[in-house]
């Protein structure tokens, strides 16, 4: 049993995911999109990965702003995630992925990557943070 976390945004998708003891969190690709409106490809990838991996739950950041209001995005995010239930069959957790971006961005700055080559780790990196902030939740919090 393996837990998918995706980072949606308007024309990418971070994908990581557990190990099979919902310890650890790795990054596994960036799926990107042409437009925000072609979901198609990216919805189809992710039920690959989810086969691929016997994934049982996929954790979908949840984009609040930081004075906890809900912007445009948070109903685009919904609207994924229910596509994302219907296509899968699985259940689909949102999961608040505020300063999960600026996390991710400080620390390929602290591993001396380059400011033209973040962009392309960004949002596995961010997909990681949104997955391993789940999975300890799940071990510490609610007892699971």
């Amino acid at each position: 049993m393996r837990i998918l976390g995706l980072d949606f945004g308007s024309k990418t998708c971070g994908v990581a995911v557990s190990d099979p003891l919902l310890i650890t969190a790795q990054g596994v690709e960036i799926i990107r999109r042409e437009s925000a409106a072609k979901l198609r490809k990216t919805l189809a990838r992710i039920e690959e990965l989810v086969a691929e991996y016997e994934v049982s739950e996929i954790v979908l950041g949840y984009p609040k702003n930081m004075n906890d209001t809900e912007g445009e995005r948070v109903e685009l995010t919904r609207e994924f995630q229910e596509k994302l239930e219907r296509r899968t069959g699985l259940k689909v957790t949102l999961w608040d992925e505020r300063l999960t971006t600026v996390a991710a961005d400080r620390l390929m700055i602290e591993a001396g990557i380059r400011r033209e080559k973040r962009k392309d780790y960004v949002d596995q990196i961010a997909a990681t943070f949104i997955l391993q902030g789940y999975l300890d939740y799940i071990r510490n919090g609610d007892g699971r």
